[in-house]
């Protein structure tokens, strides 16, 4: 396979990669959505990835128009990705919630899974865990209404 083509897959893939890793991180299974906002931290990752890749294989790819391509196109998705993220000017009601579902499901299972001592920080996780909970529930409920109407 020529170098370009494998680079732009290897970058797309690695992309793809980074997308689901954002998620192994949650409590359970069901807290898993689509969440815009990791795309584009996935787009943003890849873009930079791309940038960091080719700079370190340089000489492995000799087009010069190329390599001036792939930066410009990698700096565009990332400051696109970024201005996405930073702005969340696409992300409504739903795609609000299913972003916060695996957010608090990280909560709940680090707040659960940490080797806490002190029973001050223990109360307060165990708080953050009830909390939570309620809040996938409520969000849940409220995704189920919002998609059915």
């Amino acid at each position: 396979m020529p170098r370009y083509p494998k680079f732009l897959l290897m970058i797309a893939t690695s992309t793809a990669v980074m997308l689901g890793l954002m998620y192994l991180n949650t409590y359970a299974p069901d807290h898993i959505y689509w969440s815009e906002t990791r795309f584009y931290m996935a787009l943003l990752m890849g873009a930079t990835m791309a940038i960091v890749m080719l700079l370190f294989m340089w000489n492995m790819y000799t087009s010069r128009g190329a390599n001036a391509a792939i930066l410009v196109a990698s700096v565009l998705v990332f400051a696109t990705a970024l201005w996405l993220v930073r702005s969340q000017r696409t992300v409504q009601d739903v795609a609000w919630m299913k972003a916060m579902i695996p957010h608090h499901s990280i909560a709940i299972l680090t707040s659960e899974r940490a080797g806490l001592s002190d029973p001050r920080v223990q109360e307060l996780a165990a708080g953050i865990i009830r909390t939570q909970r309620e809040e996938i529930a409520q969000m849940k409920a409220l995704i189920e209404d919002l998609e059915n109407r």
